[in-house]
């Protein structure tokens, strides 16, 4: 017989959720202790072209802002297409240092926040000249060292390498890996990697693909309005853009945040085209860095061989394309219908435009990791009773299911709780593309209620479906978590 899940109103009508209504909005404390980081984090290697143009100096104090959830081992300066010949480490301590002014009262807010002191022990310097021209035997430098290094450890975790101008520095670490390793070890070593590149500014990454086949590698091949990366910065006719105006960013980040929104620059011709490479490492409940295909802050991607046909010959600055030679996690496309406030009744509903292409599945995201910007610049400067933090979800329903066609699938999130005392709204849809179906599932019930459910689908072989919830307190600026549940489905 079918494995049957009880609905929610089942679960409250036999008395086993495991928290009742009432507990669902916390009530303030009298002191508040500062929300415990993450114990388990990614590891994160950024390679920087900064100094080339203001974008790399606002991801990295975006950056500074997420080092309590993010494990920071290596900040390198690199050249890069734009910056061929120059780097500028002195750029990266800059940040840093304007971070340590910061990091006090940011410690009253989030437990975990690095020492000045051992980020400045992180800065490094790349490859001095550009591409690979700058790769070979004896070109060895303090990065691809640190690279190196940093893979040798012995910590099980995957190491991320995000690229935010030039990669001829992570060439150098696994040319030198090649060539001094046994090839069972380069084998483990090179496993460890999770590499994202912000396109390909220099030569190193098509060299990088061709000749390393297992590297996991994001990137979006071709120029840069082919890149997912670019919604984080695109205005997108028929939506709200005000989060990335210049104006925005000067009252929610650059002016009246201390130190470190000072050291904000200007937008100088996109705002943080680099940010979008350590967005999914934010432990938020969305992201799954490890499956690019499931979507997140970051994107969404697939793994395929994406063919170059129609792309042109050269990326921006110039870079010839290269056909690829194997698959790797590039462009994926979501349809998305954001969902608008409704003046009367269900307090909000879907609105009357769907948005399909690639860079949807990263934008779609966008005013709520804007949000967290802004609240964690908050942090800088304020006491946790002055500021705003995300709601913490507690799912009284697994979040991995196996069900049968035709089963009731029930999910609640009774016990989920605020930890400044707001009032929470809820969110409940089909995440339709990461999952293996090729329709979406409806939702019963109201959107913004905190349980909810569906029929599982009439299926011919197992499929998944990935049911994102969403939680958004009433806060200034208000803040969202998530919570993913995977539904198997068996015939």
């Amino acid at each position: 017989m079918p494995h049957k899940i009880l609905s929610p109103s089942i679960l409250l009508a036999c008395g086993l959720c495991l928290a009742p209504l009432q507990t669902m909005a916390a009530q303030p404390a009298a002191a508040h202790p500062p929300l415990s980081a993450p114990t388990k984090k990614q590891r994160l290697i950024v390679l920087t072209d900064i100094g080339g143009e203001p974008d790399d100096t606002e991801s990295m104090v975006r950056l500074m802002l997420y080092s309590s959830e993010i494990d920071i081992e290596g900040l390198v300066a690199t050249t890069s297409v734009w910056m061929k010949n120059d780097t500028h480490p002195d750029d990266i301590r800059h940040v840093i240092e304007a971070y340590g002014k910061a990091r006090p009262n940011l410690l009253l807010n989030e437990t975990g926040y690095p020492t000045v002191e051992s980020l400045l022990a992180k800065v490094a310097v790349g490859q001095p000249g550009y591409g690979m021209d700058a790769v070979g035997n004896g070109k060895d430098s303090a990065g691809s060292n640190l690279i190196v290094k940093a893979l040798e450890s012995n910590d099980p975790r995957p190491l991320w390498v995000t690229a935010w101008g030039g990669i001829n520095t992570l060439a150098q670490a696994l040319e030198t890996i090649h060539d001094t390793k046994s090839p069972v070890e380069a084998k483990r070593l090179i496993a460890k990697l999770r590499v994202y590149a912000i396109s390909d500014q220099d030569d190193a990454g098509p060299w990088l693909r061709k000749k390393f086949p297992d590297l996991f590698y994001i990137v979006s091949v071709g120029a840069y309005a082919n890149a997912t990366w670019t919604g984080n910065n695109a205005v997108i006719d028929g939506i709200d853009n005000d989060r990335i105006s210049n104006g925005w960013l000067a009252k929610n980040i650059q002016q009246g945040h201390g130190a470190l929104g000072a050291a904000y620059p200007d937008v100088g011709w996109g705002m943080e085209g680099d940010t979008p490479s350590f967005l999914a490492l934010i432990p938020n409940g969305l992201s799954v860095p490890d499956h690019p295909d499931y979507g997140g802050w970051g994107g969404r991607y697939i793994l395929a061989t994406p063919s170059v046909e129609g792309l042109g010959d050269s990326v921006n600055g110039g870079i010839p394309i290269m056909p690829e030679t194997r698959p790797i996690w590039s462009n994926a496309i979501d349809a998305y219908t954001p969902y608008v406030p409704s003046d009367y009744g269900r307090a909000i509903k879907p609105g009357d435009k769907t948005f399909k292409d690639f860079r949807v599945t990263l934008w779609r995201w966008r005013d709520d990791y804007q949000n967290d910007f802004a609240a964690r610049m908050q942090w800088a400067t304020k006491p946790f009773a002055q500021t705003n933090h995300a709601p913490i979800i507690k799912l009284a329903t697994p979040d991995h299911m196996t069900v049968h066609s035709g089963d009731y699938v029930g999910m609640s999130a009774a016990g989920t709780t605020d930890p400044d005392g707001d009032s929470l709204s809820y969110l409940w849809f089909d995440y339709a593309e990461a999952g293996s179906l090729d329709k979406p599932i409806a939702i019963s019930g109201a959107e913004d209620v905190y349980h909810a459910g569906f029929t599982a689908p009439v299926v011919t072989k197992p499929e998944t479906v990935h049911i994102i919830l969403k939680v958004t307190d009433k806060g200034m600026p208000s803040l969202t978590s998530y919570k993913r549940i995977i539904v198997t489905v068996l015939p």
